[in-house]
């Protein structure tokens, strides 16, 4: 199995005195990572967050039942921890009680999604997140030669594990997962009923991967108002499907200042979403796929390598725009995103002139590694 970054990670917070959270959609490989670590390990207690005898155990539980439970182990690790009613306040009645136990959780959608107590953990976890596979993984394990060569691949069918390293199944494997797998969690709340209503709009939201995203546009198209559009939007982005970006705003008039796009975390899932499995050659989104699969891998590299920045995309009303544009350390860097290696690009003059300091960049597939390794 690959090894995941996120490893080295945990393993540095073990017996630290707080749980360890790990979060990321389903079928990514959390449980297969943290099995990596523990496999030699004897003193560990396994539970899932999907049987059902797990979440009536935990259903109303008391320290002392959770001590019985856990025996001599000292490792816990509770699995699809998001499906156990409350377990905000039940992790906070084992790390309060239970100081030499270590904890370790994963979920596939943020807890207070399931969690009425709202309790928070603050102050008494590390929290991670994990994604599908990463460019700079697979760097790692196959070189950058063989990585960048399969780029095209990789727009077409991302970075799912099971994807991966089942190469021929693309297809039937991401049908699989579109179908079933991804939206288990956003279709056991209780207010998501309409599931053709989410369907509807997770293709229209793969069509406009990197147009600017108007809820009202989307209440037309999907035929639920724009309060419940926004309200299916952060419940899918708290499940690790998709995620916004917000519009940069600082000194010009006419800058929007309450725009977002939206980008979904895996190339293969947007694809499956709208059944096109198209070659790159073919296609005629290929600038969207370009921009979807450099945005997700950024968000990626950025989280793994512990960067601390914040993350726009520019536009005017004048229809001026940036693709991307990241602020660190006080100084802004701005990209704009081209397939084709020969594309000519020139940056706004009013960004240009309004923000002088900033550093551009082009990236194109002949210098990824610029923008995801570095």
């Amino acid at each position: 199995m690959i090894k995941r970054i996120i490893n080295a990670k945990i393993k540095e917070r073990l017996f630290k005195g707080k749980a360890i959270i790990l979060m990321g959609s389903r079928q990514i490989g959390k449980t297969t990572s943290l099995k990596e670590i523990f496999s030699s390990n004897e003193n560990v207690l396994w539970l899932s967050g999907d049987d059902n005898d797990t979440q009536s155990f935990f259903e109303d539980t008391t320290s002392d039942r959770l001590k019985i439970l856990f025996g001599n182990k000292k490792l816990i690790v509770i699995d699809e921890a998001q499906r156990i009613s409350n377990i905000g306040l039940k992790l906070k009645l084992i790390t309060d009680n239970m100081e030499d136990l270590q904890l370790v959780v994963t979920g596939s959608s943020a807890f207070e999604l399931a969690d009425k107590t709202k309790e928070p953990l603050t102050g008494r976890k590390w929290e991670y997140q994990m994604f599908p596979l990463s460019f700079q993984e697979m760097v790692d394990h196959h070189g950058f030669i063989t990585e960048k060569r399969l780029i095209p691949h990789r727009m077409v069918y991302g970075y799912y594990p099971e994807v991966v390293t089942n190469p021929g199944d693309e297809k039937m494997i991401l049908k699989s997962l579109s179908d079933s797998y991804l939206y288990k969690d956003v279709l056991a709340l209780d207010y998501i009923k309409k599931s053709d209503k989410l369907m509807k709009l997770l293709q229209a939201l793969a069509y406009q991967v990197g147009s600017q995203v108007s809820y009202n546009e989307l209440s037309q198209i999907v035929g639920v108002d724009a309060k419940t559009i926004e309200k299916y939007i952060q419940v899918l982005e708290k499940c690790y499907i998709i995620f916004r970006l917000g519009s940069f705003s600082r000194n010009l008039r006419n800058e929007l200042t309450s725009s977002r796009k939206i980008y979904f975390y895996d190339n293969g899932i947007r694809n499956a979403i709208i059944s096109n499995f198209m070659q790159i050659e073919n296609r005629n989104d290929v600038g969207a796929l370009w921009e979807n699969f450099l945005i997700s891998e950024r968000m990626k590299f950025i989280e793994y390598n512990n960067r601390w920045c914040n993350k726009y995309f520019w536009r005017t009303k004048s229809q001026q725009e940036i693709d991307y544009v990241e602020e660190y350390d006080g100084l802004l860097h701005a990209y704009e995103f081209k397939w084709s290696e020969n594309a000519k690009v020139k940056f706004p003059k009013s960004f240009v002139d309004a923000y002088p300091d900033t550093e551009f960049h082009v990236i194109t597939p002949k210098n990824i590694e610029e923008f995801l390794l570095a």
